[in-house]
C-alpha cells in the first residue's frame, strides 16, 4: 500500500485587516472585552471581488511552490468550503482553472470547521486505493459575508482565508517513514442547530422575508457548542492517540481549529499541553472555518515549529456537528 505524505503547505490571508477597535462599536462592546471572550485582536476581510476560488488560488500557488510541484502534475483537486463562490459549479473547479490544471477531478467538501480533514482523509484514501498519486486539498472560506454584524456571538468571531496541502502517494518502506498515520472522522446531526446559515438553501430560498430577518448569517449558540467542541475535541484527540500507540508526550506540535482562543486554552488544558507545543494563530486571524487548520500548519511550518520526523495531531470541530482528529509524522 502507498503511504501518504503532505510535501507542501500554503496560506492566503486578504489583505485587509480588520480590528477589534473596528468591530467593537458595532457591537457595543470594547475593544479589550472582545479580545477577553475570543483571544482574537484582528481578523482579516476578503475584498469585494474576491471570492473563496481566489483565495484558494492563492494558498494553492503557494502550497505547489513549497512542494516544488507544478499544477501540471496534481491528478485531483478537493476543497472544503461552506461559502462557495457559488451553489454550483463547484468552487474546486474554478480553482482547478485557475491554477490551470489539466482535466482532473475537482470537488467540493462541505463539513464546516471540520472540512479541512474531512477532505485530507477523502485525498488519503484516493491515494490509498490507487485512484491518484498527487492530489491538492485545500480549505477557503469568505465568512464575512454571512455575518449580522450586530451578532454578538458571531460578529467578532469570523475571518476569511485559505489553506492548503499537496498530498503525495510513495512507496511504503518503513513505519517510520513520513506519512498520515491515521484520521478519524465523526457528525452528530441531532445538533445541527447549534450553529447553521438558514437561508440560501433547498428547505429556505433566499427571499424578501428571509433577508428581513437576516436569515442568510450565521447564527450559533454559542454556550453549547463551547461545551460540545471541547468534550468532543478531547475525546477524539485521545482515541486517535490509542489507535496509534502514541503518547501525549511523544507530539511534537498540536494544530487545532482555531475555533475561539478560550476553547485552544480549555482543550490544551484537559490535555495537558505546552503551550509551546499547541499552535495557535487565533490572535492574527480569527475563526477561519474549515480554512484555520491548514493555515495555522502553514504557519507552523514555516515558522520551523515543524520538522522531519515529528509527530504532529491534528484536531478540528464544526457545524453538524461534526469533529475529526489526525496523526501525521512530518
Amino acid at each position: 500500500m502507498l503511504r501518504t505524505r503532505i510535501i507542501g503547505t500554503g496560506s492566503y490571508l486578504p489583505v485587509r485587516v480588520v480590528s477589534n477597535e473596528e468591530i467593537a462599536p458595532l457591537l457595543g462592546l470594547d475593544p479589550a472585552q472582545i479580545y477577553q471572550l475570543t483571544g482574537i485582536r484582528e481578523r482579516r476581510w476578503a475584498a469585494p471581488h474576491e471570492a473563496s476560488s481566489d483565495l484558494a488560488i492563492e494558498a494553492g500557488r503557494r502550497a505547489l511552490e513549497a512542494a516544488s510541484c507544478e499544477p501540471s502534475a496534481l491528478e485531483a483537486i478537493i476543497l472544503s468550503t461552506t461559502s462557495p463562490d457559488m451553489i454550483f459549479p463547484s468552487t474546486a473547479c474554478l480553482v482547478q482553472r485557475g491554477l490551470g490544471c489539466g482535466r482532473i477531478g475537482a470537488f467540493d467538501v462541505s463539513a464546516s470547521c471540520s472540512g479541512f480533514l474531512y477532505a485530507l482523509s477523502m485525498g488519503r484514501a484516493l491515494i490509498q486505493s490507487g485512484q491518484l498519486k498527487t492530489c491538492l486539498v485545500v480549505a477557503a472560506e469568505v465568512k464575512s459575508r454571512y455575518l449580522d454584524l450586530t451578532d454578538k456571538s458571531t460578529a467578532m468571531l469570523f475571518g476569511d482565508g485559505a489553506g492548503a496541502v499537496v498530498l503525495r502517494g510513495e512507496e511504503d518502506r518503513s513505519p517510520e517513514e513520513s506519512r498520515i498515520m491515521g484520521i478519524r472522522i465523526h457528525a452528530d446531526g441531532q445538533r445541527h442547530e447549534l450553529i447553521r446559515v438558514q437561508a440560501g438553501g433547498s428547505r429556505m430560498p433566499i427571499s424578501s422575508d428571509a433577508l428581513k430577518r437576516c436569515a442568510q448569517t450565521i447564527r450559533m449558540d454559542g454556550a453549547s457548542l463551547y461545551r460540545v467542541a471541547v468534550r468532543k475535541l478531547e475525546r477524539a484527540v485521545r482515541e486517535i492517540l490509542k489507535d496509534h500507540g502514541v503518547e501525549q508526550s511523544d507530539l511534537k506540535q498540536v494544530v487545532l481549529h482555531q475555533a475561539n482562543g478560550r476553547i485552544l486554552r480549555q482543550v490544551a488544558k484537559r490535555l495537558e499541553l505546552e503551550t509551546d507545543r499547541l499552535v495557535s494563530v487565533i490572535e492574527r486571524y480569527g475563526n477561519t472555518s474549515s480554512a484555520s487548520l491548514p493555515i495555522a500548519l502553514d504557519d507552523a511550518v514555516r515558522a520551523g515549529r515543524i520538522a522531519a520526523g515529528d509527530l504532529v495531531l491534528f484536531g478540528s470541530f464544526g457545524g453538524g456537528v461534526t469533529w475529526a482528529a489526525g496523526l501525521v509524522r512530518w
